[in-house]
């Protein structure tokens, strides 16, 4: 409908140019005037397919009849729709032609027309009113529409990038926490086969724990889905910690706020964290280093996640190996330290979900600390963080 409306008008102002009402007289029959004016109609209606019929029409009006409204309307979607240097100085070029050659029919012909076209302070004047200022506001309407899809996509691009770190923070929380629940259901069945005298029982946690290793095998396929988005786009947002995320995921409409479900780990859960390894037969030896303070909740809840995932680690690596746990607070630092001795038995051979390590280096990355990993010369293995706090 747009474009039937701009095809009408282009045909009404076109006659009244070509009857010399707003312009010279063409000196041509109404008929023909009639048929020329269609003609300015029709390319203006095939604009919403290509505007080089009218611009054709424009060229051979303005230089013959020197009917300016074609030209107008061509020159606006010059503006807006060449992009390449070459065809923007190529109609430009086209343009001054036609402008020379109206100039030429003026100067054939007399009265009005020689006084519009001939003269060259009005030629600059009639080219600067019909090309210059629509071309200028075609360039500005592309403009316009080109900063509106890149703000489009950059409203896309933050979108991706919030799923992206959403589902990242997904994967830590459930390989933080499921993965190191159920290993410990894992390794208690397994203790309860071993000690257990009773053969049914024997068998009841045999069971549970070949259900308990299916389910890790199966939350490791999971994670790998959930962390499938290119780690450049995962730390593309500028998110300074991974209490940012949470609060604004908390937010979110619709969600009940993570306080609500379950408390975030403090440090004061860590002793129960230890206990839990304890309770499978594993040393675990914690000690205190410096004046113990409250540091912020993201760097205690990191803390304790580090301290988690090496003790799982323990479980799935070292059995029953003696494990040390050092707490070191600087001055502008938080420093844990979990180390464990070559294992005294062959590993609980428990099935990992394969990002442990990884998530716990972004988790600590997101808060300006670093993570340490290494294995010792005495067959053990460390791991090490220090987090700003």
């Amino acid at each position: 409908m747009r474009f039937v409306l701009l095809g009408a008008a282009m045909f009404g102002l076109s006659l009244f140019v070509l009857q010399g009402q707003a312009g010279a007289p063409s000196g041509l029959p109404l008929p023909a005037e009639l048929a020329v004016a269609a003609a300015a109609g029709l390319a203006a209606w095939w604009t919403r397919r290509s505007w080089w019929p009218l611009a054709a029409v424009a060229a051979v009006g303005h230089a013959l009849l020197l009917l300016w409204p074609p030209l107008l309307a061509a020159s606006y979607h010059a503006g807006r729709d060449l992009v390449r240097g070459r065809d923007v100085a190529a109609y430009l070029s086209g343009c001054a032609a036609v402008f020379g050659a109206s100039a030429l029919m003026g100067a054939w012909r007399d009265g009005v027309r020689e006084v519009l076209a001939a003269t060259p302070g009005n030629a600059l004047f009639m080219a600067l009113a019909v090309v210059g200022l629509p071309f200028a506001l075609g360039l500005w309407t592309r403009a316009r529409r080109e900063l509106r899809r890149r703000a489009e996509r950059e409203q896309i691009m933050r979108a991706e990038q919030v799923r992206a770190q959403e589902r990242a923070r997904i994967a830590r929380e459930m390989h933080d926490v499921v993965a190191h629940r159920v290993s410990l259901i894992v390794l208690h069945a397994g203790a309860l086969e071993v000690r257990t005298g009773d053969e049914e029982a024997a068998r009841t946690a045999a069971l549970i724990g070949g259900i308990g290793r299916e389910a890790l095998a199966n939350l490791r396929d999971v994670l790998g889905v959930l962390r499938a988005t290119d780690r450049a786009t995962d730390r593309a947002t500028d998110s300074a910690t991974d209490s940012a995320t949470d609060r604004a995921t908390d937010r979110a409409p619709g969600r009940p706020r993570a306080e609500e479900v379950a408390p975030p780990p403090t440090f004061a859960d860590l002793d129960r964290l230890l206990d839990q390894s304890r309770a499978l037969g594993v040393e675990v030896v914690r000690h205190d280093e410096g004046e113990a303070r409250e540091v912020e909740p993201a760097v205690a809840r990191t803390a304790y996640r580090v301290v988690q995932e090496a003790l799982t680690n323990v479980h799935r690596h070292a059995a029953d190996a003696r494990t040390d746990v050092r707490v070191r607070y600087r001055p502008e630092a938080l420093e844990v330290e979990v180390r464990n001795r070559a294992p005294g038995s062959p590993p609980a051979g428990l099935p990992g979900a394969g990002w442990g390590l990884v998530g716990l280096r972004e988790r600590v990355e997101l808060l300006g600390g670093t993570l340490r990993t290494s294995a010792q010369d005495d067959g053990g293995f460390l791991v090490a963080a220090r987090i700003p706090a």
